[in-house]
């Protein structure tokens, strides 16, 4: 009983000690095991949250574990420093008006942040990526934890702020797989024939050497248009920047072919009736 009350008196043992402040050898002691401590849990939950990321990724959470660890030791600090003693209320209310001016300022890049992290942590999004956002397709090269960049079709940089992944819809062509299935329509006059048209179309797509060899192409009958009868080609590629290519390669081909072999393409026609006024009296 006396070791145990030696020991309580050492932790109580005054190292600074004014009018409105005691800091104690155990509220020391208490401060050094609660960062050891944070850091040890720190580090388990790091590997935990990357530990099916690539190694490229991994990195990406350096500064921002760094950035968490630095505002639990801060928070661990002020608790100590509380239980110490020491009034802490008039610091807490100037981080507080700080804290909420730069949370103003910074929101969107918060935004950026959280949202990037999300990205990475469940790889919805990544690097070589065929995507569409706001009408623009483009090959995802970069994605940091603020922003993603990707090239577009034109060899143009395209720098996505990560929050627009979040609150605009996007279309990722290769999420499932990097085959992309496309398309080509055309309508041929009416009382042409119908096999012979899909047996050409289907002879263009499989001699173009972009389309895969792997997937047949398909000749749907779309409709009874109003001046044709509308085909679709349907092919499959890829390399989903390449498509715009493919389309006029077939477009050109398939011209050719139609007028070798005396298939009309027809543009939009209309009947008009005309009736005297003679024969309506």
């Amino acid at each position: 009983m006396e070791i145990i009350n030696k020991i309580i008196d050492i932790f109580g043992l005054s190292l600074i000690k004014t009018k409105d402040i005691n800091i104690t050898f155990g509220a020391v002691i208490a401060l050094i095991l609660a960062f050891i401590v944070t850091s040890f849990v720190l580090k388990l939950f790091r590997r935990f949250a990357t530990r099916n990321l690539p190694p490229a990724d991994k990195n990406k959470f350096v500064s921002i574990f760094q950035f968490v660890k630095y505002l639990v030791y801060l928070f661990v600090i002020m608790f100590t420093l509380n239980a110490s003693g020491i009034d802490i209320t008039v610091w807490l209310t100037a981080s507080a008006a700080i804290f909420i001016g730069l949370g103003f300022a910074l929101q969107q890049l918060f935004q950026d942040l959280i949202a990037g992290i999300l990205m990475i942590l469940d790889q919805s999004l990544k690097v070589g990526d065929i995507i569409e956002i706001e009408e623009r397709v483009c090959q995802v090269e970069k994605i940091s934890l603020r922003s993603t960049k990707a090239v577009t079709r034109n060899e143009r940089v395209l720098v996505i702020p990560n929050h627009k992944f979040m609150s605009d819809i996007l279309f990722n062509w290769t999420q499932n797989s990097d085959i992309i299935r496309e398309s080509v329509t055309v309508g041929v006059a009416y009382g042409s024939d119908t096999e012979l048209v899909k047996k050409i179309l289907l002879e263009c797509a499989k001699n173009n050497k972009s389309t895969l060899d792997t997937h047949e192409p398909i000749v749907m009958f779309e409709d009874f248009g109003d001046s044709s009868l509308d085909f679709g080609l349907y092919f499959f590629v890829d390399d989903g920047l390449s498509i715009p290519r493919v389309r006029s390669e077939l477009r050109f081909e398939i011209d050719k072919q139609f007028r070798a072999n005396n298939i009309s393409i027809p543009f939009p026609q209309r009947d008009l009736h005309l009736i005297s006024k003679k024969n309506i009296e």
